[in-house]
């Protein structure tokens, strides 16, 4: 099939060599003769041809009828991107698209040497890419020079909204010539684009290449829920389930980033990370790592969600769950590009099910369920890939012959097939052990951070209250280290003037009690036992699977200290019984029981106080001044002079 007469003959010899046959939906309404010199406000989804797109729609405004550019001076577009990747991508696409027409150009992009930035545009260039905050800083040093451009190209512009840009762009814009022509390209359209479309586009030709219901029709997507604890294990498992030519995994952030990567590279991944941190030379050796094949694998956060165009990427993981719709969209576009199919997984912990599926639901996504993968189905496919390998259909070429028949002479042949199937297996990264067909309400589905609910606990006491300034943050872990359990083991802790008592799980207290039984508290003068005597026992539950009476209590640091009032009389210090939970504390005032006893009279305020006798002899000289009584002659002492004394004053 030929292309269209629309686009430029040079475009169109480029296009050709580089193998287009058929043009996207949104390149297609692009050339349309409707669209020729007007302003366009495209939506369209990431992965669609949008950078060819642009490149067909400007090239009537750059070149005319000429077939190729004839000299070199102010730049006559201007590409805005919103990440130095997406920028960077722009460029490359351009290169090749123009290269027919001899077009020079310019990349002006945050994190690069700025100097040799302005050493290019002094050469000059037809076309420049760049980032809003660096774009902005040439126009202000002069280095850039606007008067000639014809056309500016803002790509991704609602991500630039979302980074904070507007105010660069509004700058940019109103540094260009009024008689230019602006394309703003976007994968929606809310109100902040159709707003900075109104002020800086004149007619602007609304341009919508696909219906919200085709959104990536060449991505398979899955979503996979697995234990909170399992996480990583599915996540290892699915990279050697797929054994995709090319894999992102997506991370909320940085430091997941890290421990991710570290996790992966540690199991024999190839694996770059790329993240916002990162210089920008490390983030281009990093694409270019995964371009050039030394890598296989990028740990990413959502930095790379957009624009990254990578050859064979097959496979995308989101191993934590984008925040909101059209980040996971943006995520996704990373596959699935230019008619190429791929495949989208979505790893969610069962307890965070319904936050997934609604995020998937307002996607308008087509979903399927997929379970992790296991150690045996990964296994299978190991086998039948070393079955069907492409390296034992080859015939033994004559270079080979002799040495393959000395192998055959000195081993035999199950020797030398059960050499290559171990060293096969021992090239493999071992897959994880995962839950099969994990389902709501299995242990380890649980958010890690609740606590499990203590029906049936058994209570126990520690010899320390709030006279020892016992606390629950110092108390917990003491705990955990003397019973060697999880912090998700203890439950209500109720701390007294002289002891504290505390629950612990029914699953955990029988482990919890050996371990004490071995090693003790672990603290000198610390003593844990169980608040039911030994042999106790009563009709209906057990004394140690009886809560205290009142409401069920759960520690809470950021709650205030509760009050003392007559606790240590409820449960005692030293002879804490089963009894104690039950009947009323001993020692506590009973209105009825104290109505006999004498009390104090009360006192006459209207009679008037006695008063007071001193105890100790009064004083000889009581009334008579300190120098009273001197040798003659002598005086009251004079004042002394304290300016006297003082410093001069500097």
């Amino acid at each position: 099939m030929s292309l269209p007469d629309t686009i430029s003959a040079p475009l169109a010899r480029a296009l050709a060599t580089k193998g287009y046959e058929t043009l996207t939906p949104v390149q297609s309404a692009i050339i349309e003769p409707e669209t020729a010199g007007r302003d366009l406000l495209v939506s369209a989804q990431t992965g669609s041809g949008k950078t060819v797109a642009f490149g067909m729609a400007i090239a009537a405004t750059l070149l005319g009828e000429a077939e190729s550019f004839t000299s070199v001076g102010a730049p006559l577009a201007l590409v805005i991107a919103p990440t130095r990747e997406l920028a960077l991508q722009v460029e490359r696409e351009l290169q090749w698209l123009y290269a027919e027409a001899g077009a020079k150009m310019a990349t002006c992009v945050g994190g690069m040497d700025a100097r040799t930035e302005r050493r290019a545009l002094d050469r000059g260039a037809h076309i420049v890419v760049g980032t809003p905050g660096r774009l902005r800083d040439h126009i202000t040093r002069g280095a850039l020079d606007m008067s000639a451009l014809r056309a500016v190209v803002l790509d991704e512009a609602d991500e630039m909204l979302d980074l904070g840009f507007r105010e660069d762009l509004e700058f940019i814009l109103d540094a260009a010539p009024e008689e230019r022509r602006t394309l703003l390209f976007s994968a929606t359209v809310p109100k902040p684009i159709a707003q900075l479309a109104k002020t800086f586009q004149r007619d602007a030709l609304r341009v919508a290449a696909t219906s919200g219901g085709e959104q990536h029709a060449d991505i398979d997507y899955k979503l996979m829920l697995v234990p909170s604890n399992e996480r990583e294990n599915a996540i290892i498992n699915t990279l050697l389930y797929f054994e995709a030519v090319n894999t992102i995994v997506f991370a909320s952030t940085r430091e997941g980033v890290k421990h991710l990567s570290a996790r992966l590279h540690n199991r024999g991944f190839d694996v770059v990370t790329l993240s916002g941190e990162l210089s920008q030379a490390e983030r281009t050796n990093a694409l270019q790592s995964m371009r050039d094949g030394r890598a296989r694998i990028c740990v990413a956060t959502d930095v790379a969600a957009r624009g990254i165009d990578l050859p064979n990427l097959d496979l995308v993981i989101h191993a934590d769950l984008p925040t909101n719709p059209d980040t996971l969209l943006h995520r996704s576009g990373r596959t699935g590009r230019a008619g190429r199919k791929g495949t989208c997984v979505i790893i969610s912990p069962m307890h965070r099910r319904n936050v997934a599926q609604r995020i998937l639901r307002t996607a308008k996504l087509d979903v399927t369920n997929m379970a992790p993968p296991t150690a045996a189905e990964i296994d299978a496919r190991y086998r039948e890939g070393i079955l069907t390998a492409t390296a034992l259909t080859l015939p033994v070429a004559e270079e080979e012959a002799e040495f393959v028949a000395q192998l055959m002479e000195r081993h035999s042949v199950e020797a030398i097939a059960a050499a290559y199937l171990r060293q096969q297996l021992a090239a493999r990264p071992a897959p994880e052990d995962v839950t099969e067909n994990p389902q709501p309400g299995k242990p380890g589905d649980s958010d890690p951070r609740t606590r499990e609910r203590f029906e049936g606990g058994t209570w126990f006491k520690v010899n320390v209250g709030r006279k020892q300034r016992a606390e629950p943050r110092w108390l917990l872990p003491m705990l955990c280290k003397a019973g060697d359990v999880t912090k998700t083991a203890i439950g209500s802790i109720r701390i007294f003037d002289t002891e504290s008592i505390f629950e612990v799980a029914a699953q955990k207290a029988d482990a919890f009690s050996r371990s004490l039984a071995k090693n003790g508290s672990g603290e000198r003068g610390v003593t844990i036992t169980a608040v039911d005597g030994p042999g106790e026992r009563r009709a209906g539950p057990p004394p140690s699977q009886r809560r205290p009476p009142g409401p069920i209590e759960r520690y809470d640091p950021n709650a205030p200290r509760p009050e003392r009032a007559d606790r240590q009389a409820r449960y005692g210090s030293a002879g804490l019984k089963p009894d104690d939970f039950e009947a009323p504390a001993t020692g506590a005032w009973n209105p009825s029981a104290d109505a006999d006893k004498p009390r104090a009279p009360k006192r006459d305020f209207d009679k008037p106080r006695p008063p007071k006798v001193s105890k100790a002899p009064p004083s000889k000289d009581k009334g008579k001044p300190k120098w009273a009584g001197k040798p003659d002659g002598a005086a009251k002492p004079p004042k002394k002079d304290h300016k006297a004394k003082r410093k001069p004053q500097i």
